[in-house]
C-alpha cells in the first residue's frame, strides 16, 4: 500500500508506488505541471505525491516514460551483449587530470569527459548530482559550468536522488546540457525524448554509470552511526572517492572525523538498503546512454573485485556515435588515456552486475506470478542473459522473490 494509504487519482503513480517500482527519478514531478511533488518517505526514498489532479495528457506522458512502468529498450548498434548492452567500443582508462582522477569514484573518466565537452564548447553546462550544502547526506541536481564545479560534484552519491524533478525547467533553458545520471534516469529521459523534441535539442549527451542500486537514507545513517557519530551532527559526507575506491567519510560540526572502508560501507550497510525496483532492474549498465562508465575493478583469484586502494581505473563503453566521437576528441586532446578492453573481461570487473542480470528474468517472473505490476522490459535481452544462469540460481531467485513479496519484505 502507499505510505499515506490514499489513492492519488493517477493510475500510473498508484501502480508504480504500490508495486514498489518507483526508482525515485522525479520524471513524473518534472513534467506534471506542478501536480506532483517528490517527497522523502521512510526509510529514506524519494517518492511522488500527487498534490492536484493530473491532466490526462500528463498522465499519458508519465506512463510512456516512467522507469517504474517501462524501461527504454536497447538500440541496435555495432555490437550487443546480454549483460553489457549495445556498444561501439569497450575500454579502460583514467582522467589525466590528477585531481579529477583522485576525486572521482573510479578513474575520473566521466568527470573528465564532461569537462572536455564543456571546455570545448560542445555544451554550455553539465547537469549532475552534488551533495546538498544544507543536508550533508542528501543530494541536489546542479548545473556545472567550470572545472571547479565538476570537481565539487565528482564521486558517487548513494542516496535518494531525483535529478529529473525539474526537467521541464531544464529543457526550457536556451542552453545545451550534458546530463549525467543513473541508468533509470537516462532511460526516462530517452523515452521522454520520444514525446518532447526539446530533449534532443537541449541534451546532446547523456552519460550513465553502472548502478548497484539506490539505498535508502536510513542506510547512510547506519554507516554514520557505525562510525560512532550522530547523523544529525554531520555537516559533510562523502560516500567514496578521494582514492579508489576511497572511504566513506563524515565530518561533524565539532570537527570529529569518521571513516569507513568501501567494503564495509557498501557491503555491510548500504547494499542491504537497496529499494525493490533496483533488484529487478533489467538495465543497470546505462544501455541507452551515449557513454557509460564503471569501476574497472581488478579481480582476485575468486573473480570478485579486490577493494585495496589504488590509482583509479574506469571502464568506459561508448554506445552511440556521438559518445564515440566525444571520447576520441578527449583522447586526442590529452584529456584522458584509454586502452581497448575485450568485452569478456568486463565479467571479471563487474561480477555483481553479471549475477544480477542473469537472474532478472526469474525475479520478474516471480513478480508476474504473484499478480504484482512489472515494468515493461522489452528489448533488454533478459531472456538471453537468463540462459547463462544455472537452474539452481534461477530457482532460488524465483522462489526467494515470491517469498519476499508474500511476506511484504521486498
Amino acid at each position: 500500500m502507499r505510505i499515506d494509504d490514499r489513492p492519488t487519482g493517477s493510475p500510473v503513480i498508484d501502480s508504480v508506488v504500490d508495486g514498489q517500482l518507483c526508482a525515485g527519478c522525479g520524471l513524473c514531478a518534472g513534467i506534471s505541471q506542478g501536480s506532483i511533488e517528490m517527497r522523502l518517505v521512510d526509510p529514506g526514498y524519494a517518492r511522488p505525491t500527487v498534490v492536484k489532479p493530473l491532466p490526462p495528457t500528463v498522465e499519458a506522458r508519465i506512463a510512456a516514460a516512467c522507469p517504474g512502468a517501462v524501461v527504454a529498450p536497447w538500440r541496435q548498434t555495432q555490437a550487443m551483449h546480454p549483460y553489457w548492452g549495445p556498444y561501439h567500443r569497450v575500454m579502460t582508462g583514467h582522467a589525466n587530470d590528477p585531481d579529477l582522477r583522485f576525486a572521482g569514484s573510479s578513474g575520473g573518466l566521466l568527470s573528465a569527459l564532461a569537462l572536455h565537452a564543456l571546455e570545448s564548447g560542445q555544451v554550455d553546462a553539465v547537469a549532475h548530482i552534488h551533495a546538498d550544502p544544507d543536508r550533508a547526506t542528501h543530494n541536489i541536481l546542479s548545473l556545472s559550468r567550470t572545472r571547479a564545479d565538476i570537481l565539487a560534484g565528482a564521486g558517487s552519491r548513494y542516496g535518494a536522488t531525483s535529478p529529473l524533478s525539474t526537467i521541464d525547467a531544464l529543457l526550457s533553458r536556451d542552453e545545451r546540457i550534458l546530463f549525467i545520471g543513473k541508468p533509470c534516469d537516462v532511460s526516462a529521459l530517452r523515452l521522454l525524448g520520444e514525446q518532447d523534441p526539446r530533449v534532443a535539442r537541449r541534451i546532446p549527451f547523456m552519460f550513465a554509470f553502472f548502478c548497484g542500486g539506490m539505498p535508502s537514507l536510513k542506510g547512510t545513517d547506519r554507516v554514520i552511526g557505525a562510525m560512532g557519530l550522530n547523523p544529525a551532527d554531520v555537516i559533510r559526507f562523502r560516500y567514496r572517492g578521494n582514492g579508489w575506491p576511497g572511504e566513506a567519510r563524515a565530518e561533524t560540526r565539532g570537527g570529529t572525523i569518521g571513516t569507513m572502508s568501501y567494503h564495509d560501507s557498501w557491503g555491510g550497510h548500504l547494499s542491504k538498503e537497496v529499494q525493490f525496483r533496483c533488484k529487478i532492474c533489467p538495465d543497470a549498465v546505462g544501455g541507452v546512454a551515449d557513454i557509460a562508465c564503471a569501476d574497472a575493478w581488478y579481480g582476485g583469484e575468486s573473480g570478485y573485485p579486490m577493494f585495496d586502494e589504488a590509482d583509479g581505473r574506469s571502464l568506459v563503453l561508448t554506445r552511440s556515435g556521438a559518445g564515440d566521437r566525444l571520447l576520441n576528441d578527449a583522447v586526442a586532446a590529452g584529456i584522458c588515456e584509454v586502452t581497448d578492453c575485450p568485452i569478456a573481461e568486463v565479467d571479471l570487473m563487474q561480477p555483481g552486475q553479471v549475477r544480477r542480470k542473469r537472474v532478472i528474468f526469474a525475479r520478474a517472473a516471480a513478480v508476474r506470478v504473484t499478480g504484482q505490476p512489472l515494468p515493461q522490459m522489452r528489448g533488454l535481452l533478459i531472456g538471453r542473459a537468463a540462459w547463462r544462469a544455472g537452474i539452481g540460481e534461477a530457482t532460488r531467485n524465483f522462489a526467494g522473490t515470491i517469498r519476499r513479496i508474500i511476506l511484504g519484505r521486498r
